[in-house]
């Protein structure tokens, strides 16, 4: 007899932890595994199937967080997975694990994706490991709050763009010719492109940057058949928050947000997924917003 059990529905306000949260400093680029309340990327809740079989992933910043919870949503999907990281090499670990506790293959790579050479490793490296690429996912990134344009010292002005936007251009660049069509990229954004707060000077412009450059190399992309499409995440909670922002900021963290709270990584990884699959083979440069409800226009 069929069951007429229907899954149980959740308050999308109450789904994840709320502010205020536990003030916890931390040196960039962070860890994971210091956070209170630790971030969920799913170890418990994604549940892969097959979308990605035969496939094989090169994430940046798959240490931790959003690239995290991709990585192991990847996993379970099917894909073979790369990970690259700074030098977080504990949470880099936690990755590699809960990707082979999947059934697939996982390599990580550490190194400072602001250098073309190492980006150029990367992209060979994958291919050498697994024999093709199939989808390449920036998501790494930098960020530092200040209160005026003069405290921003020019020099992390700099490496916030080296990490951001000239690693996305290494690695579209030297991952483009290797690709063959059905491949894809996705590009990691923010609601800081829409939305740019003062305090984020050099990373909102990085992220408007991103969209900018997804929306005119899915031009290029699209003629061998490759797509290149965006997520603008609002606020997630990942060590790039502890890590990056003064302590009060850290306890508010995501209550401005219509839902009331940050999104928990888990909750971006599906979207990559859908991008990444064949259920999204007629979508190309196009950017899909995760921020609990602030528009993207």
């Amino acid at each position: 007899m069929a069951s007429n059990t229907q899954p149980a529905q959740q308050d999308p306000k109450t789904a994840g932890p709320q502010p205020e949260f536990p003030e916890q400093p931390q040196r960039p680029p962070g860890s994971e595994a210091e956070m209170e309340p630790r971030p969920d990327y799913g170890a418990e809740s994604y549940r892969g199937s097959g979308r990605l079989t035969g496939k094989t992933a090169l994430i940046t910043g798959g240490d931790s967080g959003i690239g995290r919870a991709v990585a192991l949503a990847f996993a379970r999907e099917g894909a073979d997975v790369m990970i690259s990281y700074l030098n977080e090499e504990p949470d880099a670990q936690e990755t590699v694990r809960v990707v082979k506790e999947a059934g697939r293959r996982a390599v990580a790579v550490a190194g400072d994706i602001g250098e073309e050479g190492h980006c150029q490793h990367l992209v060979q490296r994958a291919m050498s490991e697994f024999g093709h690429l199939d989808i390449l996912v920036n998501n790494a990134a930098f960020q530092m709050t200040h209160q005026r344009i003069s405290e921003v010292p020019s020099e992390e002005f700099d490496h916030t763009f080296r990490t951001n936007v000239y690693a996305m251009f290494y690695l579209c660049k030297a991952a483009l010719p290797q690709m063959k069509p059905g491949a894809t990229i996705i590009n990691t954004a923010s609601i800081q492109a829409y939305q740019p707060s003062s305090q984020l000077l050099a990373y909102a412009s990085t992220k408007g940057a991103i969209v900018t450059f997804s929306k005119a190399l899915s031009e290029e992309a699209i003629k061998q058949g490759v797509r290149v499409n965006v997520v603008a995440p609002g606020p997630v909670w990942t060590p790039l928050i502890p890590s990056t922002m003064p302590p009060e900021h850290v306890s508010e963290f995501g209550k401005q947000s219509p839902m009331g709270r940050p999104a928990q990584p888990v909750e971006l990884a599906p979207v990559y997924v859908f991008l990444a699959s064949q259920e999204s083979r007629y979508i190309t440069g196009e950017v899909i917003g995760v921020t609990g409800g602030k528009p993207i226009h």
